[in-house]
């Protein structure tokens, strides 16, 4: 968006026709990165029969079968096949099919699949301690919407080149712009409209979680409790990897997120 290879006011189809006939179709590129998406699609993982599980087992078939796979193979046939379900912009919904149509749409405006630009662009230009991977379908294409592994100080970092504007060591490796917008707020009528109704004033935008707070605090979150939070008063990042038996934050959420603001005040005490 910032280099100007992406229009988020375009519709999806304008750059992946692929996408045209799915739920994807005439919903915008903003729409996609702040999950407004209008999807017929569960997320619920407690539910044996949510779309979620026959979305993974789509990106996971065995390599050496896919000839007897009935249903699609790969995340970009995944992603043609959900349908429409409501009002594109008008509630928030996460959804992770979402971000691998994102990844998607980098890639085809870039001209690059996503594993290069996030090397290229990050990786290799601050000084990370490890290299890094994410799984991927049987035809090689990243999994956008999760499955990305790296070192914890690593992720440290990539959280502090996001609170520091895009700058790592005075050098500006991302565009402020960029970095900008993400730490924007979302629309809180959007996200009140959601089933996350414990998060109250919270909000999402560029696939990280608002909190709405007097810190203007706002983290990646992953399924099972991972944390990349950013505290712009506190000047603070924090990371937690976890493995909470459910798959929800909801879960963790009530002792995680004080112990989060609890640091976040005990560094602004500090002299």
């Amino acid at each position: 968006m910032a280099e100007g290879k992406l229009d988020t006011s375009k519709k999806v189809a304008h750059y992946l026709p692929e996408l045209k006939d799915s739920g994807f179709g005439d919903a915008t590129v903003r729409q996609v990165m702040n999950m407004t998406t209008a999807l017929q699609f569960s997320e619920d993982y407690a539910n044996p029969k949510a779309e979620i599980w026959s979305y993974s087992a789509a990106a996971n078939p065995p390599a050496n079968t896919l000839a007897n796979i009935k249903g699609p193979v790969g995340y970009y046939q995944a992603l043609a096949q959900i349908k429409k379900n409501g009002v594109h912009g008008d509630a928030f919904g996460y959804k992770t099919p979402n971000a691998d149509a994102l990844g998607w749409l980098v890639a085809r405006a870039s001209g690059k699949p996503v594993q290069e630009l996030l090397s290229d662009k990050v990786w290799r230009n601050i000084g990370m301690e490890q290299s890094a991977y994410y799984s991927v379908d049987a035809y090689g294409v990243v999994f956008a919407g999760g499955g990305f592994n790296a070192g914890l100080r690593d992720m440290a970092r990539l959280g502090e080149l996001i609170r520091s504007q895009g700058k790592w060591q005075g050098e500006q490796v991302l565009p402020a712009k960029a970095m900008q917008d993400i730490a924007t707020e979302g629309s809180k009528e959007a996200f009140a409209r959601s089933p996350y109704t414990a998060l109250k004033g919270w909000s999402y935008s560029n696939l990280w979680w608002h909190t709405g707070n007097e810190h203007g605090a706002f983290a990646a979150r992953g399924v099972h409790g991972q944390t990349i939070y950013i505290d712009p008063k506190a000047e603070m990042v924090l990371v937690r990897f976890a493995s909470h038996p459910i798959a929800a934050n909801g879960a963790n959420d009530p002792t995680s997120l004080p112990a989060y603001q609890a640091v976040a005040e005990y560094l602004l005490q500090k002299p």
